[in-house]
């Protein structure tokens, strides 16, 4: 008898437990579900329609969503968003021609210009032979990065804000530093203008080519996107 009654008890056990676990994760799902439903009811209504929330994002991507963009489509008679002119990608480009005699050279800048944009620099080399500049093929003579999405915008929104500002007697940018396709090019004399640099630190200053590739069809569209964000051009 107490060998039956022994026997029942471990049976029972897993079967409560199962019925247990069950039970929770059909509450747990059940949870889920309302949240998601409360939180798709609980978001902005425009027009009758639910639209998604706006999470994150840097402060000059939601000007150009909530303020720039409006303004160019009035201004250039658009009547579809997707042919507003925007920024596509920036390209930061530092070179260093004495790397063709001390090779070592090119950490310090890498790491410099990953501090500047957040993002690890890709190292460049030469296309081409050239004796008169001892610089032969495949020989690293400066470093690139490429910035996309938030990153972009955030760069954008320090260096007009915060670099540039800093730079002694500045005037403006020059306004015809375009190239004929709505591309802006802007170089800088040393990197020092970026308060990540610490002075203490810097053997040398090295000069960097900032161009800024926009989806303009023309120069005029992308010198007024760009005044619209900010970019400080001389009068």
């Amino acid at each position: 008898m107490a060998d039956e009654k022994e026997e029942g008890k471990k049976k029972a056990k897993p079967e409560g437990g199962k019925a247990k676990g069950e039970g929770g994760a059909k509450a747990k799902g059940e949870g889920k579900g309302k949240g998601a439903k409360k939180a798709v009811e609980e978001a902005p209504k425009q027009e009758g329609k639910p639209v998604a929330n706006v999470k994150g994002g840097t402060r000059l991507r939601l000007k150009f969503e909530t303020e720039v963009r409006p303004a160019l489509m009035k201004e250039f008679e658009l009547t579809n968003a997707m042919a507003v002119p925007r920024l596509h990608k920036v390209v930061v480009n530092m070179g260093v021609g004495e790397a063709t005699q001390n090779s070592k050279l090119i950490d310090p800048a890498a790491s410099e210009l990953g501090q500047i944009t957040g993002q690890k620099p890709v190292i460049t080399k030469a296309k081409k032979s050239i004796a008169a500049f001892k610089v032969r093929e495949g020989m690293p003579i400066g470093v690139m990065v490429t910035l996309r999405g938030d990153r972009m915008f955030e760069f954008l929104d320090r260096l007009m804000n915060v670099a540039l500002p800093r730079v002694r007697d500045f005037r403006g940018v020059p306004t015809k530093s375009f190239d004929g396709r709505g591309n802006y090019t802007l170089g800088l004399k040393d990197q020092l203008v970026f308060p990540e640099i610490d002075y203490s630190k810097i053997e040398k200053t090295k000069g960097m080519n900032i161009t800024i590739v926009t989806t303009a069809k023309t120069d005029d569209q992308a010198r007024v996107m760009l005044k619209h964000l900010g970019m400080p051009f001389r009068p």
